[in-house]
């Protein structure tokens, strides 16, 4: 079983229950392809580092997974690269992380 690490921004100027629901239908994603959540953070809303598509904030949300097959990754990533409502994403394999430290 391999764990990743994923972090992705949700654009700011979103209501309270519009972003939970996006949140929730992100993380349902990764369950929904065999994926275990282990751990889900909410960083809340924070400065970026630089300006993305003229957002100057975002919700952060952090989620740690553990999958034995890449079809959890492969899918959040296709569904969140088209999704208006996630500014900026990334997804790390900590198991290829630690061998190169």
């Amino acid at each position: 079983m391999r764990t990743y690490e994923i972090m992705y921004v949700v654009r700011p100027n979103m209501e309270d229950d519009a972003r939970k629901a996006v949140v929730e239908r992100f993380n349902g994603i990764l369950a929904s392809k065999g994926s275990e959540v282990l751990e889900e953070k909410d960083w809340g809303k924070r400065r970026l580092a630089y300006e993305i598509n003229d957002f100057k904030e975002g919700y952060y949300n952090i989620v740690r997974i553990q999958t034995d097959n890449n079809d959890a990754t492969d899918e959040f990533q296709r569904l969140a690269k088209i999704s208006d409502d996630i500014i900026r994403y990334i997804v790390i394999n900590e198991d290829e992380d630690k061998t190169r430290k």
